[in-house]
């Protein structure tokens, strides 16, 4: 009599992408920097898309003004560290996660501490413009992957996010900061964000958001990564 294979947490996607392939992804160490609206829904996809080793870093406690964006943050997580919130979350989804996490804003002062560790993939959801020149850059001479999120404050439709070239990007404040420095670096590869081509809806020193342009980013994100993965493992 032939024994059926008992279903696990990965079945339905072995079974479109194929064993190679997820053994591809389940041996791909990520690293997410930023927590927040993008970060927390693209470490969490990557998580439920098979990626077994990950690095999450944030500085930041969950906040109430956080409740309308971010998938940790709930009233019963509020003053509690992004990612010791979030490790608990993964874990729920895979026990078996390998997880690292650093309670830390991304600088100079942890640079080389947090970049030390085996990386295949950087993705950069941070805030901080400096922290994000300073990722691509390292990225580019430590020849990891990296894929940027460009602003998504201030934005209504998630269907004007697309995953390009830096120097693709228009109608997104953030991105043209980093464009800047890319010219500026004469920087000739090619650096892929995911960026709105929305014109910002409003101005102000308050960012608005919505609970779906920043999640669906985090989203666009974890398939790009995912994807590449495969992608290069044929």
């Amino acid at each position: 009599m032939t024994q059926t294979k008992q279903p696990n947490e990965f079945s339905r996607l072995e079974s479109l992408i194929g064993k190679s392939n997820l053994s591809k992804i389940e041996n791909t160490y990520i690293l997410v920097i930023g927590l927040g609206g993008v970060g927390s829904y693209a470490a969490e996809a990557l998580v439920r898309s098979g990626i077994l080793n990950i690095i999450i870093v944030d500085y930041d406690v969950v906040d109430i003004t956080n409740l309308n964006r971010q998938n940790i943050a709930l009233h019963s997580t509020i003053g509690k560290y992004k990612v010791d919130v979030l490790k608990d979350r993964l874990l729920d989804i895979n026990p078996n996660l390998n997880i690292k996490t650093y309670r830390t804003f991304f600088d100079d002062n942890c640079k080389d501490k947090i970049l030390s560790n085996k990386i295949d993939f950087i993705v950069d959801c941070c805030d901080s413009v400096d922290s994000k020149k300073m990722l691509i850059k390292e990225a580019l001479i430590r020849k990891i992957d990296i894929i940027s999120s460009m602003g998504t404050a201030n934005k209504l439709d998630p269907t004007k996010l697309e995953i390009v070239d830096i120097r693709k990007t228009f109608n997104d404040p953030l991105a043209k900061k980093i464009r800047k420095f890319i010219n500026d670096e004469k920087i000739k590869e090619k650096v892929m964000v995911l960026s709105s081509t929305e014109v910002p809806v409003k101005k102000g020193n308050i960012l608005g958001s919505t609970a779906f342009v920043p999640s669906s980013a985090g989203l666009l994100i974890a398939s790009y990564v995912i994807n590449k993965i495969i992608s290069n493992s044929n």
